[in-house]
């Protein structure tokens, strides 16, 4: 299994963060911040990979925001994107937040859209270190992660979500997206009971030896 973590960046959960300067809240999120860190530990101790997707969007010349992505943006967002920089790499606000951020050995995967799959290395890094189950955490639960469980399931992954590991600025999108991906692409649990497996494995390991 890996677990996914998905754009833990300033843009999306910093106060001064381009969600924060568009009016939406980030509370959910930043509680998500506080949840994750001890999550991801235990995952490195159960042997888990840990995969973390950043996002590049912002460029000195655009170089991956089209015109299509430009003139949605335009329509339904306060400025970013064509006024305000999103996660321009190099600068704080394409820093991962907090204490949510990759230590050595942590694969890290860098997107330019919503899917983590789409035109990233993701799916050779899994099928090369056998790979059959992807856990998805991180932010929004009803775009980025719901995109990427869509795509690892029809590309044959076991999926699972991870219910307090994700977070959205509205929560009935939340709870939303998950029923979707628990009806349709995977099932969702929470993180204590993964951790309660991972627990149950070390324990079995133990008693083995």
């Amino acid at each position: 299994a890996a677990l996914l973590v998905i754009d833990m960046q300033n843009d999306f959960l910093a106060s001064g963060g381009l969600i924060s300067k568009d009016g939406r809240d980030v509370s959910a999120a930043q509680e998500l911040g506080k949840r994750l860190p001890a999550f991801i530990s235990a995952a490195r101790d159960a042997g888990v990979m840990v995969v973390f997707i950043r996002c590049v969007y912002t460029t000195e010349r655009n170089f991956y925001l089209s015109d299509v992505w430009l003139e949605q943006a335009a329509r339904k967002r306060e400025g970013g994107y064509t006024r305000i920089p999103v996660c321009r790499d190099g600068a704080w606000e394409g820093d991962y937040y907090g204490e949510v951020r990759p230590q050595p050995g942590d694969v890290i995967v860098t997107k330019h859209r919503y899917n983590a799959f789409h035109n990233t290395d993701l799916d050779l890094i899994l099928r090369s270190n056998g790979i059959r189950t992807v856990m998805l955490t991180g932010v929004v639960t009803n775009v980025c992660v719901e995109t990427t469980a869509r795509e690892a399931f029809v590309r044959d992954y076991y999926v699972v979500a991870v219910d307090d590991g994700c977070a959205a600025y509205v929560q009935q999108d939340h709870i939303a997206s998950l029923s979707n991906i628990d009806r349709f692409f995977g099932e969702v649990a929470t993180i204590k009971q993964i951790s309660a497996l991972w627990n149950a494995a070390a324990g079995a390991q133990v008693a083995a030896e």
